[in-house]
Protein backbone atom coordinates (compact mmCIF):
# COMPACT_ATOMS: atom_id res chain seq x y z
CA UNK A 1 0.00 0.00 0.00
CA UNK A 2 1.74 3.39 -1.39
CA UNK A 3 1.37 6.48 0.44
CA UNK A 4 2.39 9.18 -2.21
CA UNK A 5 1.80 12.87 -2.80
CA UNK A 6 2.41 15.94 -4.87
CA UNK A 7 3.67 18.95 -3.53
CA UNK A 8 3.46 21.88 -5.42
CA UNK A 9 5.38 25.71 -4.46
CA UNK A 10 2.17 27.92 -5.32
CA UNK A 11 4.54 30.21 -6.96
CA UNK A 12 3.20 29.79 -10.70
CA UNK A 13 1.01 28.23 -12.59
CA UNK A 14 0.90 24.12 -12.77
CA UNK A 15 2.29 23.22 -16.07
CA UNK A 16 1.79 19.62 -17.64
CA UNK A 17 5.64 18.46 -15.88
CA UNK A 18 3.46 18.79 -12.65
CA UNK A 19 1.14 17.38 -13.84
CA UNK A 20 2.55 14.56 -15.10
CA UNK A 21 4.48 13.97 -11.77
CA UNK A 22 1.62 14.41 -9.73
CA UNK A 23 -0.38 11.43 -12.23
CA UNK A 24 2.32 9.22 -11.69
CA UNK A 25 1.95 9.54 -8.09
CA UNK A 26 -1.94 9.81 -8.20
CA UNK A 27 -2.19 6.19 -10.18
CA UNK A 28 1.01 4.54 -7.76
CA UNK A 29 -1.36 5.25 -4.53
CA UNK A 30 -4.82 4.20 -6.47
CA UNK A 31 -3.64 0.88 -7.80
CA UNK A 32 -1.65 -0.01 -4.49
CA UNK A 33 -5.43 0.86 -2.56
CA UNK A 34 -3.08 3.84 -0.80
CA UNK A 35 -3.37 7.67 -0.02
CA UNK A 36 -2.48 10.02 -2.45
CA UNK A 37 -1.74 13.58 -0.34
CA UNK A 38 -1.87 17.25 -2.22
CA UNK A 39 0.51 19.46 -0.36
CA UNK A 40 1.11 23.14 -0.90
CA UNK A 41 4.86 24.25 -0.17
CA UNK A 42 4.38 27.67 0.52
CA UNK A 43 6.67 28.85 2.98
CA UNK A 44 8.62 30.71 0.56
CA UNK A 45 6.17 33.67 1.38
CA UNK A 46 8.03 36.05 -0.80
CA UNK A 47 7.19 34.72 -3.56
CA UNK A 48 3.61 32.94 -2.87
CA UNK A 49 0.80 33.44 -5.63
CA UNK A 50 -2.83 32.87 -3.94
CA UNK A 51 -3.95 32.70 -7.82
CA UNK A 52 -1.38 30.66 -8.16
CA UNK A 53 -2.34 28.51 -5.58
CA UNK A 54 -6.77 28.64 -6.72
CA UNK A 55 -5.31 27.44 -9.59
CA UNK A 56 -3.35 24.01 -8.76
CA UNK A 57 -6.47 23.22 -6.96
CA UNK A 58 -8.64 23.92 -9.82
CA UNK A 59 -6.62 22.16 -12.38
CA UNK A 60 -6.30 18.77 -9.99
CA UNK A 61 -10.49 19.29 -10.36
CA UNK A 62 -10.70 19.38 -13.89
CA UNK A 63 -8.37 16.60 -14.54
CA UNK A 64 -10.27 14.60 -11.81
CA UNK A 65 -6.88 13.62 -9.54
CA UNK A 66 -8.56 13.20 -5.98
CA UNK A 67 -6.61 13.84 -3.19
CA UNK A 68 -7.11 12.31 0.23
CA UNK A 69 -7.88 14.39 3.52
CA UNK A 70 -7.66 18.06 3.34
CA UNK A 71 -5.04 19.82 1.27
CA UNK A 72 -1.78 20.44 3.40
CA UNK A 73 -0.16 23.76 3.31
CA UNK A 74 3.15 24.15 5.24
CA UNK A 75 2.79 27.70 6.10
CA UNK A 76 -0.01 26.24 8.58
CA UNK A 77 2.78 23.66 10.01
CA UNK A 78 5.33 26.24 11.43
CA UNK A 79 5.27 24.98 14.91
CA UNK A 80 6.11 21.35 13.57
CA UNK A 81 9.18 22.57 12.35
CA UNK A 82 10.05 24.88 14.87
CA UNK A 83 10.01 21.77 17.42
CA UNK A 84 11.93 19.67 15.43
CA UNK A 85 14.71 22.77 14.81
CA UNK A 86 14.76 22.65 18.36
CA UNK A 87 15.21 18.79 19.19
CA UNK A 88 18.26 19.22 16.94
CA UNK A 89 19.79 21.61 18.34
CA UNK A 90 19.25 20.29 22.26
CA UNK A 91 20.66 16.90 20.76
CA UNK A 92 23.92 18.91 19.17
CA UNK A 93 22.76 17.45 15.72
CA UNK A 94 22.08 21.39 14.95
CA UNK A 95 24.11 24.18 15.35
CA UNK A 96 23.69 27.96 15.54
CA UNK A 97 26.08 29.46 12.31
CA UNK A 98 26.91 33.40 12.50
CA UNK A 99 28.40 33.66 9.63
CA UNK A 100 28.15 36.76 8.08
CA UNK A 101 27.07 37.45 4.18
CA UNK A 102 30.56 39.38 3.51
CA UNK A 103 32.29 36.30 5.19
CA UNK A 104 30.14 33.93 3.11
CA UNK A 105 30.91 35.76 -0.29
CA UNK A 106 34.71 36.19 0.37
CA UNK A 107 34.53 31.92 1.27
CA UNK A 108 32.79 30.97 -2.15
CA UNK A 109 35.16 33.82 -4.09
CA UNK A 110 38.04 31.92 -2.62
CA UNK A 111 36.62 28.66 -3.34
CA UNK A 112 35.96 29.73 -6.92
CA UNK A 113 39.58 30.81 -7.56
CA UNK A 114 40.62 27.39 -6.79
CA UNK A 115 38.23 25.77 -8.37
CA UNK A 116 36.42 24.09 -5.93
CA UNK A 117 32.87 23.72 -5.52
CA UNK A 118 31.35 26.57 -3.71
CA UNK A 119 30.35 25.19 -0.05
CA UNK A 120 30.36 26.31 3.77
CA UNK A 121 33.36 25.33 5.32
CA UNK A 122 32.35 24.17 8.74
CA UNK A 123 33.50 26.96 10.78
CA UNK A 124 30.73 27.78 13.42
CA UNK A 125 30.08 23.58 13.78
CA UNK A 126 31.74 23.42 17.14
CA UNK A 127 31.77 27.17 17.82
CA UNK A 128 31.81 27.71 21.43
CA UNK A 129 32.77 30.93 21.86
CA UNK A 130 31.23 34.01 22.08
CA UNK A 131 28.62 35.36 19.46
CA UNK A 132 29.98 38.16 17.16
CA UNK A 133 27.08 41.16 17.62
CA UNK A 134 24.69 42.39 14.88
CA UNK A 135 24.42 38.77 13.36
CA UNK A 136 21.39 37.03 13.64
CA UNK A 137 22.69 33.21 12.97
CA UNK A 138 20.87 30.55 10.65
CA UNK A 139 20.56 27.33 11.98
CA UNK A 140 22.58 24.26 10.20
CA UNK A 141 22.18 20.58 10.05
CA UNK A 142 25.71 18.55 11.45
CA UNK A 143 25.73 16.44 7.53
CA UNK A 144 28.41 13.27 8.27
CA UNK A 145 32.21 14.36 6.99
CA UNK A 146 32.59 10.97 5.79
CA UNK A 147 31.14 7.52 4.22
CA UNK A 148 28.40 7.70 1.58
CA UNK A 149 24.82 8.45 1.64
CA UNK A 150 23.55 5.53 -0.34
CA UNK A 151 19.95 4.93 -1.60
CA UNK A 152 17.74 2.69 -4.05
CA UNK A 153 16.04 5.16 -6.98
CA UNK A 154 12.93 3.49 -8.90
CA UNK A 155 14.15 4.95 -11.97
CA UNK A 156 17.34 5.36 -11.36
CA UNK A 157 18.72 2.40 -9.69
CA UNK A 158 21.28 2.68 -7.01
CA UNK A 159 22.26 6.35 -6.34
CA UNK A 160 25.47 7.19 -4.18
CA UNK A 161 26.89 10.87 -2.93
CA UNK A 162 30.04 11.17 -1.10
CA UNK A 163 29.50 12.29 2.32
CA UNK A 164 32.18 15.08 1.27
CA UNK A 165 29.52 16.09 -1.58
CA UNK A 166 27.05 17.29 1.04
CA UNK A 167 27.92 20.73 3.91
CA UNK A 168 25.98 22.14 6.59
CA UNK A 169 23.20 23.16 4.63
CA UNK A 170 21.22 25.78 6.21
CA UNK A 171 18.14 24.20 7.97
CA UNK A 172 16.38 27.60 9.00
CA UNK A 173 17.47 30.56 7.94
CA UNK A 174 18.25 33.95 9.88
CA UNK A 175 14.29 35.17 10.32
CA UNK A 176 13.55 31.31 11.92
CA UNK A 177 11.54 30.36 8.23
CA UNK A 178 12.48 26.68 7.89
CA UNK A 179 14.58 25.78 4.33
CA UNK A 180 12.92 23.10 1.61
CA UNK A 181 14.92 20.88 2.16
CA UNK A 182 14.22 20.42 5.95
CA UNK A 183 10.20 20.61 5.71
CA UNK A 184 10.25 18.56 2.94
CA UNK A 185 11.63 16.09 4.42
CA UNK A 186 9.97 16.53 8.43
CA UNK A 187 6.32 16.28 6.27
CA UNK A 188 6.95 13.53 4.26
CA UNK A 189 8.32 11.54 7.25
CA UNK A 190 5.32 12.97 9.32
CA UNK A 191 2.75 12.13 6.85
CA UNK A 192 3.91 8.72 6.29
CA UNK A 193 5.23 8.63 2.77
CA UNK A 194 6.06 5.40 1.34
CA UNK A 195 6.97 6.72 -1.80
CA UNK A 196 8.13 9.83 -3.76
CA UNK A 197 8.03 10.41 -7.06
CA UNK A 198 9.13 13.71 -8.22
CA UNK A 199 11.38 15.48 -10.96
CA UNK A 200 14.58 14.27 -11.41
CA UNK A 201 15.57 17.94 -11.00
CA UNK A 202 15.15 17.09 -6.97
CA UNK A 203 17.83 14.38 -7.26
CA UNK A 204 20.80 16.39 -5.99
CA UNK A 205 18.28 17.42 -2.57
CA UNK A 206 17.58 13.67 -1.93
CA UNK A 207 20.66 13.20 0.20
CA UNK A 208 20.36 16.01 1.83
CA UNK A 209 16.61 15.06 2.91
CA UNK A 210 18.39 11.53 3.73
CA UNK A 211 20.77 13.41 6.74
CA UNK A 212 17.35 14.65 7.77
CA UNK A 213 15.92 11.58 7.87
CA UNK A 214 19.12 10.12 9.74
CA UNK A 215 19.61 12.53 12.65
CA UNK A 216 15.58 12.41 13.47
CA UNK A 217 15.53 8.49 13.19
CA UNK A 218 12.97 9.20 10.75
CA UNK A 219 12.20 6.15 7.94
CA UNK A 220 13.63 6.81 4.34
CA UNK A 221 11.04 6.27 1.78
CA UNK A 222 11.29 5.06 -1.51
CA UNK A 223 12.28 7.39 -4.06
CA UNK A 224 11.71 7.53 -8.04
CA UNK A 225 13.08 10.60 -9.94
CA UNK A 226 11.10 11.32 -13.08
CA UNK A 227 13.60 12.63 -16.17
CA UNK A 228 12.22 15.50 -17.30
CA UNK A 229 10.01 16.44 -20.74
CA UNK A 230 12.27 18.50 -23.29
CA UNK A 231 10.71 19.92 -26.48
CA UNK A 232 11.06 18.16 -30.01
CA UNK A 233 14.31 19.37 -30.28
CA UNK A 234 15.91 17.55 -26.63
CA UNK A 235 15.93 21.38 -25.26
CA UNK A 236 13.99 22.02 -21.94
CA UNK A 237 10.36 22.51 -22.69
CA UNK A 238 9.17 26.22 -22.94
CA UNK A 239 5.92 27.95 -23.10
CA UNK A 240 5.76 28.24 -26.99
CA UNK A 241 6.05 23.98 -26.73
CA UNK A 242 3.82 23.35 -24.01
CA UNK A 243 5.00 24.07 -20.52
CA UNK A 244 1.83 26.15 -19.89
CA UNK A 245 -0.73 26.34 -17.35
CA UNK A 246 -2.32 23.34 -17.62
CA UNK A 247 -5.93 25.16 -17.29
CA UNK A 248 -4.35 26.66 -20.68
CA UNK A 249 -5.45 22.97 -22.22
CA UNK A 250 -9.47 23.30 -21.00
CA UNK A 251 -9.22 27.00 -22.62
CA UNK A 252 -7.71 25.52 -26.11
CA UNK A 253 -10.29 22.79 -25.84
CA UNK A 254 -8.52 19.67 -24.42
CA UNK A 255 -10.44 16.85 -22.75
CA UNK A 256 -8.85 16.23 -19.46
CA UNK A 257 -8.44 12.62 -20.29
CA UNK A 258 -6.89 12.88 -23.42
CA UNK A 259 -4.18 15.36 -21.59
CA UNK A 260 -3.97 12.67 -19.25
CA UNK A 261 -3.47 10.01 -21.79
CA UNK A 262 -1.34 11.91 -23.44
CA UNK A 263 0.82 12.67 -20.00
CA UNK A 264 1.36 8.81 -18.92
CA UNK A 265 2.95 8.36 -21.91
CA UNK A 266 5.93 11.11 -21.61
CA UNK A 267 8.01 8.78 -19.39
CA UNK A 268 6.40 5.56 -19.53
CA UNK A 269 4.69 2.62 -21.80
CA UNK A 270 3.07 -0.51 -21.76
CA UNK A 271 4.36 -2.05 -25.61
CA UNK A 272 3.48 -0.65 -28.22
CA UNK A 273 -0.19 0.82 -26.40
CA UNK A 274 -1.26 4.60 -26.94
CA UNK A 275 -4.54 4.98 -25.86
CA UNK A 276 -5.12 4.36 -21.97
CA UNK A 277 -7.94 4.77 -20.44
CA UNK A 278 -7.60 5.82 -16.40
CA UNK A 279 -8.47 2.10 -15.59
CA UNK A 280 -6.17 0.97 -17.71
CA UNK A 281 -3.27 3.29 -16.61
CA UNK A 282 -4.43 2.05 -12.60
CA UNK A 283 -3.89 -1.48 -13.85
CA UNK A 284 -0.32 -1.16 -15.76
CA UNK A 285 1.44 1.39 -14.16
CA UNK A 286 4.08 0.88 -12.23
CA UNK A 287 6.48 3.54 -11.26
CA UNK A 288 9.57 0.99 -11.48
CA UNK A 289 9.09 0.66 -15.12
CA UNK A 290 9.34 4.60 -15.75
CA UNK A 291 12.13 5.50 -18.50
CA UNK A 292 15.29 6.27 -17.21
CA UNK A 293 15.67 8.90 -20.22
CA UNK A 294 13.86 11.96 -20.71
CA UNK A 295 10.90 12.31 -22.85
CA UNK A 296 9.92 14.64 -25.87
CA UNK A 297 6.72 16.49 -25.94
CA UNK A 298 4.85 15.95 -29.05
CA UNK A 299 1.97 18.40 -29.98
CA UNK A 300 1.02 16.26 -32.56
CA UNK A 301 -0.14 13.35 -30.85
CA UNK A 302 -1.61 15.25 -28.40
CA UNK A 303 -4.04 16.58 -30.94
CA UNK A 304 -3.97 12.87 -32.54
CA UNK A 305 -5.28 11.62 -28.71
CA UNK A 306 -7.75 14.69 -28.14
CA UNK A 307 -9.12 13.81 -31.45
CA UNK A 308 -9.34 10.13 -30.76
CA UNK A 309 -11.28 11.36 -27.26
CA UNK A 310 -14.14 13.34 -28.98
CA UNK A 311 -14.62 11.39 -31.58
CA UNK A 312 -16.02 8.66 -28.26
CA UNK A 313 -17.43 10.98 -26.57
CA UNK A 314 -21.23 10.95 -25.88
CA UNK A 315 -22.78 14.08 -27.44
CA UNK A 316 -24.29 14.78 -24.02
CA UNK A 317 -20.94 15.22 -23.06
CA UNK A 318 -19.61 16.97 -25.77
CA UNK A 319 -22.73 19.51 -25.48
CA UNK A 320 -21.65 20.23 -21.92
CA UNK A 321 -17.98 20.87 -22.83
CA UNK A 322 -18.87 23.45 -25.25
CA UNK A 323 -20.83 25.47 -22.91
CA UNK A 324 -17.71 26.47 -21.86
CA UNK A 325 -16.86 27.94 -25.32
CA UNK A 326 -20.20 29.49 -25.37
CA UNK A 327 -21.77 27.43 -27.48
CA UNK A 328 -25.16 26.12 -26.68
CA UNK A 329 -26.61 22.80 -28.07
CA UNK A 330 -28.38 21.83 -25.25
CA UNK A 331 -31.79 23.18 -27.07
CA UNK A 332 -30.91 22.35 -30.26
CA UNK A 333 -33.27 19.51 -32.06
CA UNK A 334 -30.86 18.03 -34.43
CA UNK A 335 -27.82 18.15 -31.53
CA UNK A 336 -26.76 14.85 -32.07
CA UNK A 337 -27.42 15.17 -36.20
CA UNK A 338 -24.80 18.06 -35.93
CA UNK A 339 -22.34 16.49 -33.06
CA UNK A 340 -22.06 13.06 -34.88
CA UNK A 341 -21.43 15.21 -38.47
CA UNK A 342 -18.42 17.67 -36.76
CA UNK A 343 -16.86 15.58 -34.24
CA UNK A 344 -14.98 13.55 -37.30
CA UNK A 345 -13.26 16.64 -38.19
CA UNK A 346 -12.46 18.26 -35.08
CA UNK A 347 -8.84 17.78 -32.83
CA UNK A 348 -10.26 20.14 -30.50
CA UNK A 349 -13.66 21.56 -28.80
CA UNK A 350 -12.54 24.67 -30.20
CA UNK A 351 -12.33 23.28 -33.33
CA UNK A 352 -15.72 21.31 -32.75
CA UNK A 353 -17.28 24.71 -31.79
CA UNK A 354 -16.16 26.21 -35.33
CA UNK A 355 -17.67 23.43 -37.34
CA UNK A 356 -20.57 23.22 -35.79
CA UNK A 357 -20.99 27.41 -36.00
CA UNK A 358 -19.79 26.82 -39.67
CA UNK A 359 -23.15 24.98 -40.23
CA UNK A 360 -25.40 26.28 -37.52
CA UNK A 361 -24.64 30.52 -38.50
CA UNK A 362 -26.03 31.71 -42.04
CA UNK A 363 -22.97 33.22 -43.40
CA UNK A 364 -22.18 37.09 -42.98
CA UNK A 365 -19.63 36.31 -46.61
CA UNK A 366 -18.80 34.30 -48.95
CA UNK A 367 -15.13 32.82 -49.87
CA UNK A 368 -13.58 34.82 -52.76
CA UNK A 369 -11.53 32.43 -53.80
CA UNK A 370 -14.11 29.51 -54.10
CA UNK A 371 -16.79 31.99 -55.43
CA UNK A 372 -14.50 33.12 -58.44
CA UNK A 373 -13.00 29.61 -59.17
CA UNK A 374 -16.57 27.36 -58.78
CA UNK A 375 -19.60 29.88 -59.43
CA UNK A 376 -19.49 30.24 -62.83
CA UNK A 377 -22.40 32.13 -65.31
CA UNK A 378 -24.60 29.50 -65.28
CA UNK A 379 -24.75 28.17 -61.54
CA UNK A 380 -27.60 30.41 -60.24
CA UNK A 381 -29.96 28.88 -62.70
CA UNK A 382 -28.48 25.45 -61.63
CA UNK A 383 -28.94 26.48 -58.15
CA UNK A 384 -32.80 27.56 -58.55
CA UNK A 385 -33.24 24.62 -60.67
CA UNK A 386 -32.14 22.34 -57.38
CA UNK A 387 -34.41 24.57 -55.04
CA UNK A 388 -37.15 23.46 -57.06
CA UNK A 389 -36.69 20.14 -57.29
CA UNK A 390 -36.29 20.29 -53.54
CA UNK A 391 -39.30 22.02 -53.32
CA UNK A 392 -40.85 19.31 -55.16
CA UNK A 393 -39.67 16.45 -52.94
CA UNK A 394 -40.23 18.41 -49.52
CA UNK A 395 -42.00 15.98 -47.80
CA UNK A 396 -39.38 12.95 -48.72
CA UNK A 397 -36.56 14.96 -47.22
CA UNK A 398 -35.65 14.13 -43.68
CA UNK A 399 -32.11 12.56 -43.37
CA UNK A 400 -28.81 12.61 -45.66
CA UNK A 401 -29.37 9.59 -47.69
CA UNK A 402 -33.19 11.39 -48.65
CA UNK A 403 -31.45 14.55 -49.97
CA UNK A 404 -28.39 11.83 -51.91
CA UNK A 405 -31.39 10.07 -53.43
CA UNK A 406 -32.81 12.88 -55.23
CA UNK A 407 -29.15 14.71 -56.11
CA UNK A 408 -27.35 12.20 -57.87
CA UNK A 409 -30.19 12.02 -60.90
CA UNK A 410 -30.47 16.17 -60.88
CA UNK A 411 -26.60 15.60 -61.50
CA UNK A 412 -27.07 13.13 -64.31
CA UNK A 413 -29.70 14.81 -65.78
CA UNK A 414 -27.81 18.03 -66.03
CA UNK A 415 -24.93 16.54 -67.37
CA UNK A 416 -22.83 18.63 -64.42
CA UNK A 417 -19.62 17.23 -62.74
CA UNK A 418 -19.66 17.26 -58.70
CA UNK A 419 -17.89 20.46 -58.09
CA UNK A 420 -19.88 22.43 -60.54
CA UNK A 421 -23.05 22.05 -57.83
CA UNK A 422 -21.32 20.83 -54.52
CA UNK A 423 -18.85 23.25 -54.40
CA UNK A 424 -21.52 25.95 -54.97
CA UNK A 425 -23.59 24.65 -52.08
CA UNK A 426 -21.36 24.37 -49.26
CA UNK A 427 -19.96 28.25 -50.25
CA UNK A 428 -24.22 29.10 -50.35
CA UNK A 429 -24.72 26.62 -47.06
CA UNK A 430 -21.62 27.71 -45.10
CA UNK A 431 -19.47 30.46 -46.51
CA UNK A 432 -16.68 28.16 -47.50
CA UNK A 433 -15.46 25.37 -49.64
CA UNK A 434 -14.43 23.06 -46.52
CA UNK A 435 -16.91 22.16 -44.80
CA UNK A 436 -18.84 18.81 -44.09
CA UNK A 437 -20.88 16.61 -46.66
CA UNK A 438 -23.75 18.60 -48.35
CA UNK A 439 -26.31 16.01 -47.96
CA UNK A 440 -25.20 16.33 -44.31
CA UNK A 441 -25.52 19.94 -43.98
CA UNK A 442 -28.49 20.04 -45.61
CA UNK A 443 -30.44 17.14 -43.34
CA UNK A 444 -28.85 19.15 -40.05
CA UNK A 445 -30.27 22.65 -41.79
CA UNK A 446 -33.46 21.32 -43.04
CA UNK A 447 -35.27 21.82 -45.72
CA UNK A 448 -36.58 25.60 -45.24
CA UNK A 449 -32.90 26.96 -43.86
CA UNK A 450 -31.50 25.31 -46.50
CA UNK A 451 -33.35 27.25 -49.69
CA UNK A 452 -33.47 30.09 -47.88
CA UNK A 453 -29.54 30.00 -47.79
CA UNK A 454 -29.30 29.07 -51.49
CA UNK A 455 -31.87 31.98 -52.13
CA UNK A 456 -30.27 34.65 -49.93
CA UNK A 457 -26.70 33.49 -51.94
CA UNK A 458 -28.07 33.86 -55.12
CA UNK A 459 -29.67 37.36 -54.44
CA UNK A 460 -26.25 38.74 -53.97
CA UNK A 461 -24.59 36.21 -56.50
CA UNK A 462 -22.26 35.01 -53.79
CA UNK A 463 -21.37 38.81 -53.58
CA UNK A 464 -19.24 38.11 -57.04
CA UNK A 465 -20.79 41.50 -57.89
CA UNK A 466 -19.35 43.67 -54.64
CA UNK A 467 -16.01 42.26 -55.37
CA UNK A 468 -15.63 43.35 -58.57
Amino acid sequence: MAITRFAPSPTGYLHIGGLRTALYAYLWARKTKGEFKLRIEDTDTARNNEEAMKAIIEAFAWVGLSYDGEVEYQSKRLDIYNKYIKQLLDEGKAYKCYMSRDELDALREDQMSKKQTPRYDGRYRDFTGTPPEGITPVIRIKAPLEGVINFEDGVKSSMSFQASEVDDFVIARSNGMPTYNFVVAIDDALMKMTDVIRGDDHLTNTPKQIVIYNALGFLIPKFYHVPMINNPAGKKLSKRDGAMDVMDYKRLGYLPEALLNFLVRLGWSNGDQEIFSMDEMLELFDPNTINKSASAYNEEKLLWLNSHYIKNATNKRLIEELQFFDCDLSSYAKQDMILDLSKERANTLVELKASVNKILLVPASYEKKGSKKFVKENTLDILKSYISLLESKKDTLLVADDYELITKPFIEENELKFPQIFQPIRIALTGVTQAPSVYDIMAVLGLEETIKRFSTAISKNFNKDVEN
